[in-house]
């Protein structure tokens, strides 16, 4: 099968091939690691860009396929989702070079970004961050039950 690009013709195994940076959720980060070393709390000393290692744990008594993420002091921050490491772990398989830095951390985990040139990923803009207002006037909508006197 080939799929239709402009006036050429490209295969579908090219084109995954040559992939962009892509962004990546990690998972399991509200689990401790083995030596009881927190991941959450490591995921909070990352800044975006700093370097992790994606490293196959073909040994993993629940998914041979799994995928661990290191931070760049050694901690592991959780694994790449069951739905990605499949494919990443066959790329890292035939080997390819693949790249990650820390993007960002989200609630519950982390993001982050990979790249398939053997070139570290390029982080992209930043999210804009939505900022509410605690002293707002406005009326909240929320009135506490009457307590009558105890009498």
């Amino acid at each position: 099968m080939l799929i239709r690009l402009g006036d050429r013709e490209a295969d579908p195994i090219d084109l995954a091939m040559s992939c962009p940076d892509m962004s990546l959720a990690v998972v399991g980060a509200i689990h401790d690691n083995k030596d009881r070393s927190n991941r959450l709390f490591e995921i909070r000393l990352c800044a975006p860009g700093e370097l992790v290692d994606l490293v196959p744990e073909p040994k993993n008594p629940f998914d041979p396929s799994a995928i661990a993420i290191f931070s760049v002091r050694g901690i592991q921050i959780g694994y790449v989702s069951a739905e990605r490491c499949g494919w990443i772990g066959a790329r890292m398989a035939q080997g390819e070079e693949i790249r990650g830095i820390f993007q960002e951390a989200v609630e519950g985990g982390a993001i982050i970004r990979i790249s398939f040139s053997g070139e570290d990923p390029v982080l992209p803009p930043p999210r804009a961050v939505k900022v509410e207002r605690a002293d707002t006037e406005e009326d909240s909508g929320f009135y506490p039950d009457y307590i009558p006197p105890d009498d």
